[in-house]
Protein backbone atom coordinates (compact mmCIF):
# COMPACT_ATOMS: atom_id res chain seq x y z
CA UNK A 1 0.00 0.00 0.00
CA UNK A 2 1.42 3.35 -1.06
CA UNK A 3 2.23 5.82 1.72
CA UNK A 4 0.79 9.22 0.99
CA UNK A 5 2.79 12.33 1.89
CA UNK A 6 2.00 14.27 5.04
CA UNK A 7 0.88 17.34 3.14
CA UNK A 8 -1.81 15.27 1.39
CA UNK A 9 -3.11 13.89 4.67
CA UNK A 10 -3.16 17.40 6.11
CA UNK A 11 -4.87 19.05 3.13
CA UNK A 12 -7.26 16.22 2.38
CA UNK A 13 -10.87 17.43 2.89
CA UNK A 14 -12.70 15.66 5.69
CA UNK A 15 -16.26 16.04 4.41
CA UNK A 16 -18.23 15.84 1.17
CA UNK A 17 -19.18 19.50 1.51
CA UNK A 18 -15.53 20.54 1.83
CA UNK A 19 -14.59 18.37 -1.16
CA UNK A 20 -17.39 19.81 -3.30
CA UNK A 21 -16.65 23.39 -2.24
CA UNK A 22 -12.93 22.97 -2.89
CA UNK A 23 -13.54 21.40 -6.30
CA UNK A 24 -16.09 24.09 -7.22
CA UNK A 25 -13.75 26.88 -6.05
CA UNK A 26 -10.79 25.56 -8.03
CA UNK A 27 -12.96 25.03 -11.11
CA UNK A 28 -14.46 28.51 -10.78
CA UNK A 29 -11.08 30.19 -10.33
CA UNK A 30 -9.71 28.31 -13.34
CA UNK A 31 -12.77 29.24 -15.42
CA UNK A 32 -12.63 32.91 -14.44
CA UNK A 33 -8.88 33.03 -15.16
CA UNK A 34 -9.37 31.52 -18.61
CA UNK A 35 -12.36 33.76 -19.27
CA UNK A 36 -10.41 36.85 -18.19
CA UNK A 37 -7.46 35.87 -20.36
CA UNK A 38 -9.70 35.22 -23.36
CA UNK A 39 -11.50 38.55 -22.92
CA UNK A 40 -8.17 40.36 -22.54
CA UNK A 41 -6.77 38.85 -25.73
CA UNK A 42 -9.99 39.52 -27.61
CA UNK A 43 -10.13 43.13 -26.44
CA UNK A 44 -6.45 43.71 -27.27
CA UNK A 45 -6.94 42.33 -30.77
CA UNK A 46 -10.07 44.42 -31.24
CA UNK A 47 -8.36 47.58 -29.94
CA UNK A 48 -5.39 47.07 -32.27
CA UNK A 49 -7.75 46.48 -35.18
CA UNK A 50 -9.63 49.69 -34.35
CA UNK A 51 -6.31 51.55 -34.11
CA UNK A 52 -5.30 50.21 -37.50
CA UNK A 53 -8.59 51.33 -39.05
CA UNK A 54 -8.25 54.78 -37.46
CA UNK A 55 -4.70 55.22 -38.79
CA UNK A 56 -5.85 54.00 -42.20
CA UNK A 57 -8.61 56.60 -42.22
CA UNK A 58 -6.01 59.29 -41.41
CA UNK A 59 -3.80 58.07 -44.26
CA UNK A 60 -6.76 58.03 -46.67
CA UNK A 61 -7.67 61.59 -45.64
CA UNK A 62 -4.09 62.73 -46.29
CA UNK A 63 -4.15 61.01 -49.69
CA UNK A 64 -7.21 63.06 -50.67
CA UNK A 65 -5.59 66.34 -49.60
CA UNK A 66 -2.10 65.83 -51.10
CA UNK A 67 -1.10 67.49 -54.35
CA UNK A 68 2.25 67.87 -56.14
CA UNK A 69 2.99 71.29 -57.61
CA UNK A 70 4.91 71.86 -60.86
CA UNK A 71 8.27 72.21 -59.15
CA UNK A 72 7.79 68.76 -57.58
CA UNK A 73 7.13 70.04 -54.08
CA UNK A 74 4.33 68.57 -52.00
CA UNK A 75 1.28 70.45 -50.87
CA UNK A 76 -0.88 69.09 -47.99
CA UNK A 77 -4.30 70.58 -47.47
CA UNK A 78 -6.50 70.38 -44.36
CA UNK A 79 -5.31 68.12 -41.53
CA UNK A 80 -7.63 65.16 -40.67
CA UNK A 81 -7.10 65.79 -36.90
CA UNK A 82 -6.04 69.03 -35.18
CA UNK A 83 -3.50 67.14 -33.10
CA UNK A 84 -1.28 66.78 -36.17
CA UNK A 85 -0.57 70.55 -35.84
CA UNK A 86 0.52 70.31 -32.16
CA UNK A 87 4.14 69.22 -31.48
CA UNK A 88 4.34 65.95 -29.57
CA UNK A 89 0.54 65.55 -29.56
CA UNK A 90 0.71 61.75 -29.91
CA UNK A 91 -0.27 61.39 -33.59
CA UNK A 92 2.31 61.86 -36.31
CA UNK A 93 2.38 61.74 -40.10
CA UNK A 94 5.09 61.79 -42.75
CA UNK A 95 5.19 61.37 -46.50
CA UNK A 96 8.09 59.61 -48.27
CA UNK A 97 9.14 60.42 -51.76
CA UNK A 98 11.97 58.25 -53.00
CA UNK A 99 12.80 56.77 -49.56
CA UNK A 100 13.24 60.27 -48.11
CA UNK A 101 10.70 62.24 -46.11
CA UNK A 102 9.27 65.00 -48.27
CA UNK A 103 6.76 66.15 -45.67
CA UNK A 104 6.20 65.69 -41.92
CA UNK A 105 3.41 66.91 -39.72
CA UNK A 106 3.94 69.67 -37.13
CA UNK A 107 3.33 67.09 -34.35
CA UNK A 108 6.55 65.29 -35.38
CA UNK A 109 8.61 68.22 -34.13
CA UNK A 110 10.17 67.29 -30.79
CA UNK A 111 9.88 63.53 -30.33
CA UNK A 112 12.39 61.20 -31.91
CA UNK A 113 10.32 58.89 -34.08
CA UNK A 114 11.48 55.49 -35.38
CA UNK A 115 13.23 55.33 -38.75
CA UNK A 116 11.02 55.36 -41.81
CA UNK A 117 9.80 52.06 -43.10
CA UNK A 118 10.78 52.74 -46.68
CA UNK A 119 8.71 53.10 -49.82
CA UNK A 120 5.70 50.83 -50.36
CA UNK A 121 4.27 49.72 -53.65
CA UNK A 122 1.03 51.38 -54.73
CA UNK A 123 -1.94 50.05 -52.73
CA UNK A 124 0.42 48.19 -50.39
CA UNK A 125 -0.45 48.46 -46.68
CA UNK A 126 1.66 47.85 -43.60
CA UNK A 127 0.74 47.95 -39.91
CA UNK A 128 3.37 47.42 -37.23
CA UNK A 129 4.14 48.25 -33.65
CA UNK A 130 4.71 49.12 -31.03
CA UNK A 131 7.98 50.58 -32.32
CA UNK A 132 10.40 52.30 -29.91
CA UNK A 133 10.57 56.10 -29.89
CA UNK A 134 11.75 58.93 -27.62
CA UNK A 135 9.06 61.20 -26.21
CA UNK A 136 9.33 64.98 -26.31
CA UNK A 137 10.13 64.94 -22.59
CA UNK A 138 12.97 62.49 -23.14
CA UNK A 139 11.16 59.39 -21.82
CA UNK A 140 11.06 56.11 -23.70
CA UNK A 141 7.83 55.24 -25.50
CA UNK A 142 6.39 53.45 -28.46
CA UNK A 143 4.20 54.07 -31.49
CA UNK A 144 2.00 52.03 -33.79
CA UNK A 145 2.63 52.82 -37.46
CA UNK A 146 0.44 52.38 -40.52
CA UNK A 147 1.86 52.78 -44.04
CA UNK A 148 0.00 53.16 -47.36
CA UNK A 149 1.73 53.11 -50.75
CA UNK A 150 0.26 55.47 -53.39
CA UNK A 151 1.12 57.17 -56.70
CA UNK A 152 0.21 60.65 -57.92
CA UNK A 153 -0.65 61.15 -61.63
CA UNK A 154 0.19 64.59 -63.01
CA UNK A 155 -2.64 66.13 -64.94
CA UNK A 156 -1.81 66.79 -68.60
CA UNK A 157 1.41 64.80 -68.50
CA UNK A 158 0.29 61.43 -67.23
CA UNK A 159 3.47 60.99 -65.18
CA UNK A 160 3.15 58.95 -62.00
CA UNK A 161 4.88 60.06 -58.82
CA UNK A 162 5.09 57.23 -56.22
CA UNK A 163 4.90 58.20 -52.56
CA UNK A 164 4.11 56.57 -49.23
CA UNK A 165 2.13 57.95 -46.33
CA UNK A 166 3.01 56.86 -42.77
CA UNK A 167 0.70 57.69 -39.90
CA UNK A 168 1.76 56.93 -36.30
CA UNK A 169 0.02 57.06 -32.94
CA UNK A 170 1.45 56.89 -29.44
CA UNK A 171 1.07 53.44 -27.88
CA UNK A 172 0.15 54.96 -24.52
CA UNK A 173 -3.44 55.46 -25.66
CA UNK A 174 -3.91 51.78 -26.41
CA UNK A 175 -2.15 50.83 -23.20
CA UNK A 176 -4.47 53.07 -21.19
CA UNK A 177 -7.50 51.45 -22.80
CA UNK A 178 -6.17 47.98 -21.97
CA UNK A 179 -5.46 48.95 -18.36
CA UNK A 180 -8.96 50.35 -17.88
CA UNK A 181 -10.53 47.32 -19.52
CA UNK A 182 -8.46 44.84 -17.51
CA UNK A 183 -9.23 46.59 -14.24
CA UNK A 184 -12.94 46.56 -14.89
CA UNK A 185 -12.98 42.99 -16.24
CA UNK A 186 -11.10 41.55 -13.29
CA UNK A 187 -13.19 43.55 -10.86
CA UNK A 188 -16.43 42.28 -12.35
CA UNK A 189 -15.13 38.73 -12.75
CA UNK A 190 -13.86 38.72 -9.17
CA UNK A 191 -17.20 40.05 -7.90
CA UNK A 192 -19.05 37.42 -9.93
CA UNK A 193 -16.70 34.75 -8.57
CA UNK A 194 -17.40 35.73 -4.96
CA UNK A 195 -21.15 35.71 -5.62
CA UNK A 196 -20.93 32.35 -7.36
CA UNK A 197 -18.87 30.87 -4.51
CA UNK A 198 -21.44 32.04 -1.97
CA UNK A 199 -24.20 30.65 -4.14
CA UNK A 200 -22.32 27.37 -4.51
CA UNK A 201 -21.90 27.12 -0.74
CA UNK A 202 -25.63 27.71 -0.29
CA UNK A 203 -26.46 25.11 -2.95
CA UNK A 204 -24.15 22.59 -1.30
CA UNK A 205 -25.77 23.23 2.07
CA UNK A 206 -29.18 22.68 0.52
CA UNK A 207 -28.27 19.65 -1.60
CA UNK A 208 -26.42 17.85 1.24
CA UNK A 209 -29.22 18.42 3.73
CA UNK A 210 -30.80 14.99 2.98
CA UNK A 211 -27.47 13.31 3.78
CA UNK A 212 -27.25 15.16 7.08
CA UNK A 213 -30.81 14.08 7.84
CA UNK A 214 -29.82 10.46 7.16
CA UNK A 215 -26.83 10.82 9.52
CA UNK A 216 -29.03 12.37 12.21
CA UNK A 217 -31.61 9.59 11.90
CA UNK A 218 -28.91 6.94 12.02
CA UNK A 219 -27.52 8.56 15.18
CA UNK A 220 -30.98 8.48 16.73
CA UNK A 221 -31.28 4.80 15.80
CA UNK A 222 -27.95 4.09 17.50
CA UNK A 223 -29.11 5.94 20.63
CA UNK A 224 -32.41 4.06 20.64
CA UNK A 225 -34.51 7.20 20.15
CA UNK A 226 -36.15 5.79 17.00
CA UNK A 227 -36.53 2.22 15.76
CA UNK A 228 -35.81 2.68 12.03
CA UNK A 229 -34.98 5.19 9.33
CA UNK A 230 -37.84 7.23 7.91
CA UNK A 231 -39.00 6.78 4.32
CA UNK A 232 -39.03 10.47 3.36
CA UNK A 233 -35.74 10.67 1.50
CA UNK A 234 -34.74 11.51 -2.10
CA UNK A 235 -34.87 8.70 -4.65
CA UNK A 236 -31.08 8.49 -4.82
CA UNK A 237 -30.89 7.74 -1.07
CA UNK A 238 -33.80 5.30 -0.90
CA UNK A 239 -31.65 2.20 -1.65
CA UNK A 240 -29.28 3.24 1.17
CA UNK A 241 -32.02 3.86 3.74
CA UNK A 242 -33.89 0.70 2.69
CA UNK A 243 -30.72 -1.36 3.15
CA UNK A 244 -30.08 0.25 6.54
CA UNK A 245 -33.65 -0.46 7.64
CA UNK A 246 -33.41 -4.04 6.42
CA UNK A 247 -30.12 -4.48 8.25
CA UNK A 248 -31.57 -2.98 11.45
CA UNK A 249 -34.61 -5.25 11.26
CA UNK A 250 -32.43 -8.28 10.53
CA UNK A 251 -30.14 -7.55 13.48
CA UNK A 252 -33.12 -6.94 15.74
CA UNK A 253 -34.68 -10.23 14.64
CA UNK A 254 -31.39 -12.05 15.19
CA UNK A 255 -31.13 -10.61 18.71
CA UNK A 256 -34.72 -11.58 19.48
CA UNK A 257 -34.11 -15.02 18.05
CA UNK A 258 -31.04 -15.54 20.19
CA UNK A 259 -32.93 -14.44 23.28
CA UNK A 260 -35.83 -16.74 22.42
CA UNK A 261 -33.45 -19.63 21.78
CA UNK A 262 -31.79 -19.19 25.17
CA UNK A 263 -35.18 -18.88 26.82
CA UNK A 264 -36.44 -22.00 25.03
CA UNK A 265 -33.30 -23.89 25.99
CA UNK A 266 -33.59 -22.85 29.63
CA UNK A 267 -37.26 -23.77 29.66
CA UNK A 268 -36.61 -27.13 28.00
CA UNK A 269 -33.91 -28.04 30.51
CA UNK A 270 -36.07 -27.20 33.48
CA UNK A 271 -38.07 -30.43 33.24
CA UNK A 272 -35.15 -32.92 32.98
CA UNK A 273 -33.37 -31.10 35.80
CA UNK A 274 -36.52 -31.18 37.91
CA UNK A 275 -36.88 -34.93 37.29
CA UNK A 276 -33.29 -35.55 38.36
CA UNK A 277 -33.74 -33.41 41.47
CA UNK A 278 -36.89 -35.37 42.34
CA UNK A 279 -35.08 -38.69 41.93
CA UNK A 280 -32.24 -37.53 44.15
CA UNK A 281 -34.59 -36.23 46.80
CA UNK A 282 -36.74 -39.38 46.75
CA UNK A 283 -33.82 -41.59 47.68
CA UNK A 284 -34.06 -43.87 44.63
CA UNK A 285 -31.69 -46.78 44.27
CA UNK A 286 -28.43 -46.44 42.42
CA UNK A 287 -29.62 -48.52 39.48
CA UNK A 288 -32.87 -46.55 39.13
CA UNK A 289 -31.00 -43.28 39.49
CA UNK A 290 -28.45 -44.39 36.87
CA UNK A 291 -31.20 -45.36 34.41
CA UNK A 292 -33.08 -42.12 34.94
CA UNK A 293 -29.86 -40.12 34.64
CA UNK A 294 -29.08 -41.81 31.32
CA UNK A 295 -32.56 -41.06 29.99
CA UNK A 296 -32.55 -37.41 31.07
CA UNK A 297 -28.99 -36.81 29.85
CA UNK A 298 -29.91 -38.10 26.42
CA UNK A 299 -32.95 -35.89 26.48
CA UNK A 300 -30.94 -32.82 27.49
CA UNK A 301 -28.28 -33.60 24.89
CA UNK A 302 -30.95 -33.77 22.20
CA UNK A 303 -32.49 -30.50 23.40
CA UNK A 304 -29.16 -28.69 23.47
CA UNK A 305 -28.16 -30.04 20.04
CA UNK A 306 -31.49 -29.02 18.57
CA UNK A 307 -31.45 -25.50 20.02
CA UNK A 308 -27.84 -24.89 18.97
CA UNK A 309 -28.50 -26.18 15.48
CA UNK A 310 -31.57 -24.00 15.26
CA UNK A 311 -29.70 -20.91 16.44
CA UNK A 312 -26.85 -21.57 14.00
CA UNK A 313 -29.07 -22.22 10.99
CA UNK A 314 -31.51 -19.36 11.52
CA UNK A 315 -31.06 -15.79 10.44
CA UNK A 316 -31.68 -13.99 7.21
CA UNK A 317 -28.51 -12.96 5.43
CA UNK A 318 -29.18 -9.71 3.57
CA UNK A 319 -26.41 -9.89 1.01
CA UNK A 320 -25.78 -13.64 0.70
CA UNK A 321 -24.59 -15.10 -2.60
CA UNK A 322 -27.14 -17.07 -4.64
CA UNK A 323 -27.11 -20.85 -4.01
CA UNK A 324 -28.24 -23.30 -6.75
CA UNK A 325 -31.09 -25.62 -5.80
CA UNK A 326 -30.49 -28.80 -7.78
CA UNK A 327 -27.04 -29.74 -6.44
CA UNK A 328 -28.17 -29.45 -2.82
CA UNK A 329 -31.37 -31.38 -3.52
CA UNK A 330 -29.52 -34.24 -5.25
CA UNK A 331 -27.17 -34.68 -2.29
CA UNK A 332 -30.08 -34.88 0.14
CA UNK A 333 -32.13 -37.23 -2.02
CA UNK A 334 -29.22 -39.67 -2.43
CA UNK A 335 -28.99 -40.02 1.35
CA UNK A 336 -32.76 -40.38 1.79
CA UNK A 337 -32.97 -43.05 -0.89
CA UNK A 338 -30.54 -45.16 1.13
CA UNK A 339 -32.48 -44.66 4.36
CA UNK A 340 -35.84 -45.47 2.74
CA UNK A 341 -34.55 -48.02 0.24
CA UNK A 342 -37.13 -50.54 1.41
CA UNK A 343 -40.00 -48.33 0.23
CA UNK A 344 -38.56 -47.77 -3.25
CA UNK A 345 -39.51 -44.08 -3.30
CA UNK A 346 -38.86 -42.25 -6.59
CA UNK A 347 -38.07 -38.54 -6.27
CA UNK A 348 -38.58 -36.34 -9.35
CA UNK A 349 -37.22 -32.84 -9.90
CA UNK A 350 -38.89 -29.90 -11.67
CA UNK A 351 -36.32 -27.16 -11.05
CA UNK A 352 -36.10 -23.98 -13.10
CA UNK A 353 -32.43 -23.29 -14.04
CA UNK A 354 -32.91 -19.63 -12.98
CA UNK A 355 -34.13 -20.54 -9.49
CA UNK A 356 -31.69 -19.49 -6.75
CA UNK A 357 -31.76 -19.44 -2.96
CA UNK A 358 -30.27 -16.22 -1.56
CA UNK A 359 -29.10 -17.18 1.89
CA UNK A 360 -26.84 -19.52 3.82
CA UNK A 361 -26.19 -22.92 2.19
CA UNK A 362 -26.85 -24.54 5.57
CA UNK A 363 -30.32 -22.99 5.68
CA UNK A 364 -31.10 -24.43 2.25
CA UNK A 365 -29.86 -27.86 3.36
CA UNK A 366 -32.00 -27.69 6.51
CA UNK A 367 -35.04 -26.53 4.55
CA UNK A 368 -34.82 -29.13 1.79
CA UNK A 369 -33.70 -31.87 4.16
CA UNK A 370 -36.70 -31.56 6.49
CA UNK A 371 -39.25 -31.16 3.69
CA UNK A 372 -37.88 -34.07 1.63
CA UNK A 373 -37.44 -36.32 4.67
CA UNK A 374 -41.03 -35.67 5.68
CA UNK A 375 -42.16 -36.46 2.13
CA UNK A 376 -40.09 -39.68 1.97
CA UNK A 377 -41.46 -40.72 5.35
CA UNK A 378 -45.11 -40.42 4.32
CA UNK A 379 -45.00 -41.11 0.56
CA UNK A 380 -46.01 -44.46 -0.84
CA UNK A 381 -43.56 -44.39 -3.73
CA UNK A 382 -43.41 -40.88 -5.34
CA UNK A 383 -42.06 -37.48 -4.32
CA UNK A 384 -41.92 -34.33 -6.48
CA UNK A 385 -39.62 -31.35 -5.79
CA UNK A 386 -40.48 -28.13 -7.67
CA UNK A 387 -38.46 -24.90 -7.66
CA UNK A 388 -39.03 -21.75 -9.66
CA UNK A 389 -38.12 -18.05 -9.29
CA UNK A 390 -40.68 -15.93 -7.53
CA UNK A 391 -41.99 -12.65 -8.91
CA UNK A 392 -39.43 -9.83 -9.00
CA UNK A 393 -40.13 -6.37 -7.64
CA UNK A 394 -38.56 -3.55 -9.65
CA UNK A 395 -34.77 -3.64 -9.36
CA UNK A 396 -34.84 -6.20 -6.54
CA UNK A 397 -33.72 -9.77 -7.09
CA UNK A 398 -36.42 -12.38 -7.63
CA UNK A 399 -37.76 -14.48 -4.79
CA UNK A 400 -38.09 -18.27 -4.71
CA UNK A 401 -40.97 -20.75 -4.64
CA UNK A 402 -40.17 -24.29 -3.38
CA UNK A 403 -42.74 -27.04 -3.18
CA UNK A 404 -42.54 -30.72 -2.16
CA UNK A 405 -45.40 -33.10 -3.08
CA UNK A 406 -45.89 -36.73 -2.14
CA UNK A 407 -48.50 -39.41 -2.84
CA UNK A 408 -49.02 -40.32 0.80
CA UNK A 409 -52.20 -40.00 2.85
CA UNK A 410 -51.97 -36.21 3.00
CA UNK A 411 -52.88 -33.88 5.87
CA UNK A 412 -56.37 -32.77 6.70
CA UNK A 413 -56.86 -29.02 6.72
CA UNK A 414 -57.90 -29.03 10.38
CA UNK A 415 -54.66 -30.82 11.34
CA UNK A 416 -52.25 -28.42 9.56
CA UNK A 417 -51.78 -26.06 12.51
CA UNK A 418 -51.20 -28.99 14.87
CA UNK A 419 -48.62 -30.64 12.59
CA UNK A 420 -46.58 -27.45 12.39
CA UNK A 421 -46.30 -27.20 16.15
CA UNK A 422 -42.97 -28.06 17.71
CA UNK A 423 -42.80 -31.62 19.03
CA UNK A 424 -46.06 -32.78 17.44
CA UNK A 425 -46.01 -35.71 15.01
CA UNK A 426 -48.68 -36.46 12.49
CA UNK A 427 -48.73 -40.10 13.60
CA UNK A 428 -47.21 -41.14 16.93
CA UNK A 429 -46.47 -44.56 15.47
CA UNK A 430 -44.01 -43.06 12.99
CA UNK A 431 -40.49 -42.53 14.31
CA UNK A 432 -39.38 -38.92 14.74
CA UNK A 433 -39.14 -35.97 17.10
CA UNK A 434 -41.88 -33.80 15.62
CA UNK A 435 -39.60 -30.79 15.18
CA UNK A 436 -38.67 -31.02 11.46
CA UNK A 437 -41.61 -28.99 10.15
CA UNK A 438 -41.30 -26.48 12.99
CA UNK A 439 -37.66 -25.92 11.98
CA UNK A 440 -38.86 -25.36 8.42
CA UNK A 441 -41.43 -22.87 9.65
CA UNK A 442 -38.84 -21.01 11.72
CA UNK A 443 -36.44 -20.85 8.77
CA UNK A 444 -39.16 -19.55 6.46
CA UNK A 445 -40.15 -16.88 8.98
CA UNK A 446 -36.49 -15.91 9.32
CA UNK A 447 -36.43 -15.19 5.57
CA UNK A 448 -39.80 -13.38 5.79
CA UNK A 449 -41.43 -16.04 3.69
CA UNK A 450 -44.59 -18.14 3.93
CA UNK A 451 -45.20 -21.88 4.39
CA UNK A 452 -48.44 -23.30 3.05
CA UNK A 453 -49.68 -26.89 3.53
CA UNK A 454 -52.35 -28.21 1.18
CA UNK A 455 -53.48 -31.22 -0.86
CA UNK A 456 -51.24 -32.07 -3.82
CA UNK A 457 -53.10 -31.75 -7.10
CA UNK A 458 -50.55 -33.85 -8.98
CA UNK A 459 -49.76 -36.69 -6.57
CA UNK A 460 -52.77 -36.59 -4.26
CA UNK A 461 -50.82 -36.46 -0.99
CA UNK A 462 -49.50 -33.53 1.00
CA UNK A 463 -48.00 -30.44 -0.59
CA UNK A 464 -45.62 -28.14 1.31
CA UNK A 465 -45.02 -24.87 -0.52
CA UNK A 466 -42.41 -22.33 0.63
CA UNK A 467 -42.53 -18.81 -0.85
CA UNK A 468 -39.58 -16.47 -0.22
CA UNK A 469 -40.10 -12.78 -1.09
CA UNK A 470 -37.91 -10.69 -3.41
CA UNK A 471 -34.69 -9.50 -1.83
CA UNK A 472 -32.85 -6.19 -1.86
Amino acid sequence: MAVRPKWYRWWRPRSLQARQLLAASLSLVAFLALAGYALDVAFADTAQQNLRERLKSYATSYAKNIEFVRDGSLYVGEQPDPRFDVPGAGVYAEVLCGNEPCWTSMSSEGPLLPQTGGMLHPREERFEGPLPMLQIDGSQGGVYRYGLGLSYVESGHGNEIPYTIYVMEDARGLGAQLRVFRGRVWFYLGSAGVVLLLLQAFILQWSLRPLRRVVNELTKVQRGEILRMSEQHPRELEPLTDSINAFIESERENLDRQRNTLADLAHSLKTPLAVLRTQLDSGASDSDLRDELDVQLRRMNNLVSYQLARAASSGHKLFAAPVPIESSAEEIVRGLEKVYSGKGVLCEFDIDPEARFHGEPGDLQELLGNLLENAFKWARDRVLLTARPGPASGSRRAGLVLSVDDNGPGIASEDVAKVLQRGVRGDERVQGHGIGLSIVQDLVKGYRGELQVSRSQELGGARFEVTLPPGL
